[in-house]
């Protein structure tokens, strides 16, 4: 599957998990927007859903039916509904057999699809020494095999996680948080680049609290664009198999993400944001 390397994600159209959302007529128009401006690659969950305001039924309701190129890529995990962030971890049992195909099976109801292009296993959402890999891993491969799910990817994973999943599974993407702020993943991007796997990092430009860093503003100011546009820009500079799923609530911000592709940073300017 090929998708422009900036794409859009969809939990900020509910709330989720916390703070404002737009209005249904915004979130639709933004949907909509983000697809005629050229993005064919759409991050979403079933459990991106607050209030009755639910992620994927939007994405249905706004591009049902989809454009032909337009990859839409789901996650699955701990969490069985989107009320379960609040549940001790004991209590989030996602990772079981039964609840990831009930994920499986709500995502495709919700986008309306018979298949599903991608799956991302998101662990993560348990305590990290505890947190079973193998098994949820092979169950999604299984749901593969049954012709559900079209791709795998993995998602708050570690080096050494990355690394058993490709024994396990074949993987087409990782997802995890990675900003310029936040560069701990540096030799896993480049593990995927050299394997030929897409790296997509969650809040590229700092998710609920925005992306500071020394030199941001000065960069941003040089070529008369926004600090977040500077941070999407280095992130694509960054490494060529980073796509990005920058989420918004805002139609102005969209047309300033989507823009920030066409941004080039110089040497010099990435040699001053470190």
């Amino acid at each position: 599957m090929s998708v422009a390397r900036i794409g859009y994600g969809s939990m900020k159209l509910t709330g989720w998990p916390r703070g404002d959302r737009p209005s249904r007529e915004t979130a639709l128009a933004i949907l909509r927007r983000a697809v005629e401006l050229g993005v064919n690659h759409i991050d979403t969950s079933h459990y991106y859903a607050r209030d009755g305001v639910a992620a994927n039924e939007l994405i249905r309701e706004a591009l049902h039916p989809y454009p032909d190129d337009l990859v839409i890529v789901t996650k699955v995990g701990a969490l069985v509904e989107g009320s379960d962030i609040a549940l001790p971890a004991a209590e989030k049992t996602g990772l079981t057999p039964d609840n990831l195909r009930r994920g499986v099976e709500a995502n495709l109801r919700t986008l309306g699809v018979d298949r599903l292009d991608v799956v991302n296993l998101r662990l993560g959402d348990l305590d990290r020494t505890e947190t079973p890999f193998a098994a949820p891993l092979e169950t999604l491969l299984a749901l593969r095999e049954e012709g559900l799910i079209r791709q795998l990817g993995i998602s708050n994973v570690s080096a050494a996680e990355f690394a058993e999943a490709r024994k396990i599974a074949p993987i087409a993407c990782v997802q995890n948080l990675y900003n310029l702020a936040r560069r701990d993943d540096d030799p896993l991007i480049d593990a995927c680049a050299e394997a030929g796997i897409a790296f997509v990092p969650f809040f590229p430009v700092g998710g609920f609290q925005p992306v500071t860093a020394e030199h941001l503003d000065a960069v941003a100011t040089r070529h008369g664009v926004t600090g977040p546009q500077v941070a999407l820009a280095w992130l694509l500079a960054r490494s060529p198999n980073i796509l990005l799923i920058p989420g918004t609530g805002s139609l102005d911000h969209l047309e300033e993400n989507i823009a920030a592709g066409a941004l080039r940073l110089s040497a010099a300017d990435i040699a001053e944001l470190g």
